[in-house]
């Protein structure tokens, strides 16, 4: 798996909706109307999570989920980390 060069994930960033690059990854946060929800989308994700065998950091609070997408083998951002974003954006329904 090769690592993204900051120029390709700037790039592929204006296709996907609700996502910062920074500190060699991406990042993104969700605001759900409560705790049953957040969890919901957690585990709708975490099955995504297993068939791509690609894991987010991730924690929530309440209603809230922030989630960091990186490759550590890599020490950076690939198409891996794309795709997941791309799936979990589709799991939570992000407007485009």
């Amino acid at each position: 798996m090769k690592k993204l060069t900051d120029f390709e994930i700037n790039r592929k960033l204006e296709k996907l909706h609700d996502w910062d690059y920074y500190d060699d990854a991406l990042h993104t946060d969700f605001e759900f109307d409560n705790f049953k929800d957040c969890m919901s989308a957690m585990n709708r994700i975490a099955f995504e999570c297993e068939a791509l065998n690609h894991h987010p950091e991730w924690t929530n609070n309440y209603n809230t989920l922030d989630i960091k997408l990186t490759t550590h083998d890599v020490d950076g951002v690939t198409k891996l980390d794309f795709k997941l974003a791309k799936a979990i954006n589709k799991i939570v329904e992000v407007e485009e």
